[in-house]
């Protein structure tokens, strides 16, 4: 599988341009799909973007530091697959960090940020609107991570963001599984209904059961991880 990124015309910080580049090809990938680990070509890449290869290492050198790469002695450098129990780790991570950005979500958001999760969602309110999976898939990522940016919290933020990658990749593929979409339509709804009404306790019981029904699926159900 290849990355898809576009070129960059800009010279103006390229360094870090072209690691948020590939950053952001790496987070939207189809990680777990397919029998091993993607490569990363860096010559091709170099050509993608239209720079030179320095940029490119550097950028995946720190997209090693920052746990998403790993680079195998003359084999080259590979996206890195998580573990079923690493997975797990990280949805546990991620249900603490979302629960808690949800209480503050409703001391913290004002009534117009916290509208903004029904635009995220309009589309899903019914179940049975929710035929198209890869674009529901989508909004489901578009709908926590608008719950944790209602924090206003930027550690939170940061704390997500390390979580983010694996967390999208295993909520996409998993999504596709059983009456999952049908559940997490639901369990939106109630989500932003308890978060309208300020109601903290319940607000932060939901999202973080939410995510725990997500650590029990992978658990009894995903034979793909190692």
């Amino acid at each position: 599988m290849s990355l898809n990124v576009k070129p960059i015309v800009s010279e103006r910080a390229l360094k870090e341009k072209v690691y948020r580049r590939l950053k952001e090809a790496v987070a939207t990938m189809d990680i777990y799909s397919g029998e091993g680990p993607s490569r990363l070509d860096e010559r091709k890449l170099a050509e993608d973007l239209g720079v030179s290869r320095t940029p490119v290492r550097e950028a995946i050198s720190r997209l090693e530091q920052a746990g998403l790469v790993s680079t195998i002695p003359r084999r080259g450098a590979f996206v890195v697959r998580k573990t079923k129990v690493e997975i797990l780790e990280i949805i546990y991570a991620w249900a603490a960090i979302e629960s808690m950005a949800a209480r503050l979500a409703t001391l913290r958001a004002s009534d117009e940020e916290i509208a903004g999760l029904r635009a995220v969602v309009k589309r899903y309110a019914d179940p049975g609107d929710a035929t198209q999976i890869d674009e529901y898939s989508e909004t489901n990522i578009h709908f926590h991570q608008a719950i944790v940016a209602l924090a206003k919290s930027n550690l939170l933020a940061d704390m997500a963001d390390s979580l983010f990658v694996h967390m999208r990749a295993i909520r996409v593929r998993t999504i596709k599984d059983g009456d999952r979409i049908s559940r997490s339509v639901i369990d939106h709804a109630r989500i932003i209904e308890a978060i309208e009404k300020r109601e903290t306790e319940q607000a932060e019981m939901l999202v973080r059961d939410h995510a725990l029904r997500l650590a029990e699926h992978v658990e009894q159900n995903v034979d793909y991880l190692e």
